[in-house]
This record gives structure tokens, C-alpha cells and sequence, in this order.
């Protein structure tokens, strides 16, 4: 059997494995709160895994090792920026959300949530919530189908469309049928796969070459002219650009398809083991990725490889270490990587079309094998849509990405926050703040492609995401008016909190009279 066969034969038992884990979840799946949140029983490692899979994508095996070869350290300010955002979000987000969604009408949706916390009658909350992910998440998942048939084209000489397709279908297929559990479930096997590959490759390529003198030598000898964290030639541009990168870290609070993972949680105390996993994960993951990129400069160096593309340096290191058929996993680990993401959205666009504006429509409450039936028809009329797109993209796949992240990252990331951590926050100071940060994204942008000026070049999710902030405080203490069932929530939210975290702990004989008295 050729090389190309044993790979095309390991994505193969990929794909297949995909859509076995796919039926299963579809067997397990009942309720219409089964299929958007996997009935809130996700368990710390599922939950773990399944946030940092979903929210990496193929720039953790292909951009950042990439961008390390090509750059050195001064790319990696994105991933410390990423690290203290996934750090700061599993801290204090993740146990008030699963608990906060609860209490408030056991909210099984970001807009519903909203709608919930803040008693918006007018429906607008969620209503602009709704049209905001669908927007946003059209660019998102176009990006993963994208890069599907990138990677086909690339790697095997394929057919664009017909790579993106494929990777689209497969997919689309678990996902139809297994809903939020089928893609929590192929996350963990997925986030796995991309653990391993980051942890094997470099660690093999870096005895290969002669281990750290081989590693220093083959870099002097490559004569890259490589940065370090703070460059020599550092100035007012410089500063800018690693603002923006540590500002992908703003980003996380705002991302539907990730803090829905907290929301599934099998229990708040489940949040501190699943936010040590999931750092844990990334933490180590994130090193491979940067080892992987210097590694990979003396590794071609000294094999006389030639690399066309800085990004396709795993890829290149995997097939010419690996077994063919271990070579084709690692392939799969791309793949897997792309996926996992996609599917994460799918199911959030599902959601939003399903939950946060059909049924604010329709006045009779469908049963929830009929709405289980909607959700699955809104995957497929999403993915349509944006397969559509991704025939001719309009942008490379981290522009997309990067416009995408920005945008849920300034239109929910200030009003995530102030729901849980701000009890005066007011409906209307929350819809005006939400709407600053996505219109602030799209205009911030069209000036940075439009103009030379340098300023513009901040990555537009730092003023969505302060003018929301500004927006959203300054209209709710003009309007706020105090509602006593809305005190009580977040008073008990507060309590739940507080009370299950120290379920990890040894407890007064007081104490635990007072949890056992909370509702």
C-alpha cells in the first residue's frame, strides 16, 4: 500500500468513528433540551475537552506552529492572551453561568438567558441575540468548511470543493443526528487526538534533529531572523499588535459556542475539575504548538525539506517521522481540530434559530419531538448556507475566524459578564450595549481596510467590547428600576455558588444547614 492510501485510510476510521459516536449520541438524545444542551449532564472531563476543541480549531496544529516558524516567540502573544482568557472564563464565569441559567427559568440558551435575567418583555434581547449568532457564526462556519477543503486541496492535490464537502458532510452528519451530546462527545476524542499529535511530533523531532544543540544549531544555520516576546525593533505598531493579540483572550466570555459548555455542566461543583482539565490541556497543548514551530525550522533545515507553507510544518514533520497510517492521524488531528469547531456551531446556530426566534414567534408551544425535528432542519439550512459561502471565500480562514471572534466577543462578552456580576443591569442598557459591540466590530473594520491609518490596525474586539461596556452601565443606571424577583435570583445565584464550591471542602455543621435550607 502507498503512503497516500495508509493516510487516506487512517481518516478514513476517522470519519467512521465520528459517525458511530454521532448514532450513539442520537440514541441518547429525547428532549429538545437533550439536543441543544445534552440534558445538563456533561461531566467535567467531557466538558473540559469539548470547550478547548471547540474552541481551537486548525490554527492550534497548523496557524500558531506556523506562525512560530515563520515569526519566533512574538506570535505566541495570542496564545498567552487565549490562556488567560480560558483561565479567567472557567474561574468565574463557568459555575455562575451553570448556575445562573438555572435560576433564571432554567435557560438553555445564551439570548434566552438574557431574556430570563433581565425580564425583557419587549422579546428584542433576544430577538438582536438570535440575528447577532446567526451573523456572526454564517462567517465562523464558513471558515471551518473553508478550511476543510483547504486542507483536502493542500495535503492530497484534491479537489477544493469536493474536500470542503466532504469534511462538511461528515460533519454535518453527526451532528444532524446527535445534537449537542454527539458533538460534546466526538470534542473529547477529537481535543484528544490534537493533545497526542502536539505532544508525539515534537517530542520525536526533537531527538531527531540532536535534541536542544541540534534544535539551536539548525536555527542558526536556517538563518531565520526569529523575535523574541518583546522584539528589538519595538514601538507605538508593535505595542498595538500585542494588545491585539492578548485581546483574543477578551474574546472567550462572548463566545456562545464555548460558554454553553459551562451551561451543560452536570453541576456547578463540576466547574473547578473542568477547569483544571481544560487549562491543563491547553496549557500543554499550546507549548507543543510553539515547540513544534522552532523544532520544525532545524528539522527541515537539516533534512533539506522544502516547506511552501510555514503552516503545513506539522503536517510535513508527521509524514516524514510517522508511519503512513500514523501519519494519516495526525491528518486526522487537522481534521479533528476543524470539526470540532464546526460542529460546536452548528448546533449554537440550531439553537438560536430553534429557541430564540422561531418560538418567539409561534404562539403554541411545539412538543419536543417537533422541536427536536426543528433543530435538526435549522443545522441543515445553516450548514447550506454556509457551504454556499465557502465556494468562493471572501477572506483567508483566520480573517474569518479573527472577524468572527471579535464579533461575539464585543456583543456578549460585557453583557455576559454584567448579568452575572452586576445586579443593576437593565434590559435596555444590556440590547444598546450589545448592539454598540457588533456595529462597532463591522465599522472598525471596514475603516482598517479602507484607510493606512496605523491606530486602526487595534483588533476591533477592544473598542466593541469597552464601548458595549461603557454603553451597557451608563443606560442601565438611567433606566434601572428594582424588581424583587430579579434581586432574589441573583441573591441565590450568589449563594448556589458559593455554597457548591465549598462542596469540595470540609464544611461547619451551620454551613451545611444553610445549604440544605436553599431551594
Amino acid at each position: 500500500m502507498s503512503d497516500i492510501t495508509f493516510q487516506l485510510l487512517a481518516i478514513a476510521v476517522y470519519f467512521a468513528a465520528m459517525i458511530g459516536i454521532g448514532i450513539y449520541a442520537a440514541r441518547k438524545t429525547k428532549s429538545h433540551e437533550d439536543y441543544m444542551l445534552a440534558g445538563r449532564e456533561l461531566s467535567p472531563f467531557t466538558a473540559a475537552l469539548s470547550a478547548g476543541a471547540s474552541d481551537m480549531s486548525g490554527w492550534l496544529l497548523m496557524g500558531l506552529p506556523g506562525a512560530i516558524y515563520a515569526a519566533g516567540l512574538i506570535e505566541a502573544w495570542i496564545a498567552i492572551g487565549l490562556t488567560i482568557g480560558a483561565y479567567l472564563n472557567w474561574k468565574f464565569v463557568a459555575p455562575r453561568l451553570r448556575a445562573y441559567t438555572e435560576v433564571a427559568k432554567n435557560s438553555i440558551t445564551i439570548p434566552s438567558f438574557f431574556e430570563n435575567r433581565l425580564r425583557d418583555r419587549s422579546r428584542a434581547l433576544r430577538i438582536v441575540s438570535g440575528l447577532i449568532i446567526l451573523i456572526f457564526f454564517t462567517f465562523y462556519v464558513s471558515s471551518g468548511m473553508v478550511a476543510g477543503g483547504v486542507f483536502f486541496e493542500s495535503t492530497f492535490d484534491a479537489n477544493y470543493i469536493w474536500g470542503m464537502l466532504l469534511v462538511s458532510g461528515v460533519t454535518l452528519l453527526y451532528t444532524l443526528f446527535g445534537g449537542f451530546l454527539g458533538a460534546s462527545l466526538t470534542d473529547v476524542v477529537q481535543g484528544l487526538m490534537m493533545f497526542l499529535a502536539l505532544i508525539i511530533i515534537p517530542v520525536i523531532a526533537f531527538f531527531t534533529v540532536g535534541g536542544l544543540q541540534g534544535v539551536q544549531e539548525g536555527i542558526t544555520d536556517s538563518g531565520a531572523e526569529l523575535t523574541g516576546l518583546i522584539p528589538a525593533d519595538f514601538d507605538g505598531m508593535v505595542l498595538l499588535g500585542i494588545i491585539s493579540s492578548l485581546a483574543w483572550g477578551l474574546g472567550y466570555v462572548g463566545q456562545p459556542h464555548i460558554i454553553v459548555r459551562f451551561m451543560a455542566l452536570k453541576s456547578v461543583a463540576a466547574a473547578r475539575p473542568a477547569r483544571r482539565i481544560g487549562i491543563g490541556w491547553m496549557v500543554i497543548s499550546l507549548i507543543g504548538a510553539v515547540v513544534s514551530g522552532f523544532v520544525g525550522i532545524a528539522y527541515v533545515q537539516q533534512s533539506g525539506m522544502e516547506l511552501a507553507n510555514p503552516e503545513t510544518v506539522v503536517l510535513a514533520m508527521s509524514q516524514a517521522l510517522l508511519h503512513p497510517f500514523v501519519a494519516g492521524l495526525v491528518l486526522a488531528a487537522v481534521l479533528a481540530a476543524i470539526m470540532s469547531t464546526l460542529s460546536s456551531q452548528l448546533i449554537v446556530c440550531s439553537s438560536a434559530l430553534v429557541e430564540d426566534l422561531m418560538q418567539v414567534f409561534v404562539k403554541r408551544q411545539p412538543s419536543q419531538k417537533t422541536l427536536v425535528i426543528l433543530g435538526r432542519a435549522c443545522v441543515l439550512i445553516v450548514a447550506a448556507v454556509a457551504a454556499v459561502l465557502a465556494i468562493t471565500p471572501s477572506d483567508t480562514i483566520l480573517g474569518l475566524v479573527g472577524f468572527a471572534w471579535a464579533g461575539f466577543g464585543a456583543a456578549f462578552g460585557p453583557i455576559v459578564l454584567l448579568s452575572l456580576f452586576w445586579r443593576r443591569l437593565s434590559n435596555w442598557g444590556a440590547l444598546a450595549g450589545m448592539i454598540v459591540g457588533a456595529a462597532t466590530v463591522f465599522i472598525w473594520d471596514a475603516i482598517e481596510k479602507a484607510t493606512e491609518i496605523g491606530f486602526f490596525t487595534l483588533y476591533e474586539i477592544v473598542p466593541g467590547f469597552f464601548l458595549n461596556l461603557v454603553v451597557a452601565i451608563v443606560i442601565s443606571l438611567v433606566v434601572h428600576r428594582h424588581d424583587g424577583e430579579v434581586d432574589e435570583e441573583f441573591t441565590r445565584t450568589g449563594k448556589i455558588v458559593a455554597l457548591k464550591r465549598g462542596e469540595e471542602m470540609p464544611v461547619s455543621p451551620a454551613a451545611a444547614a444553610d445549604r440544605n435550607q436553599l431551594p
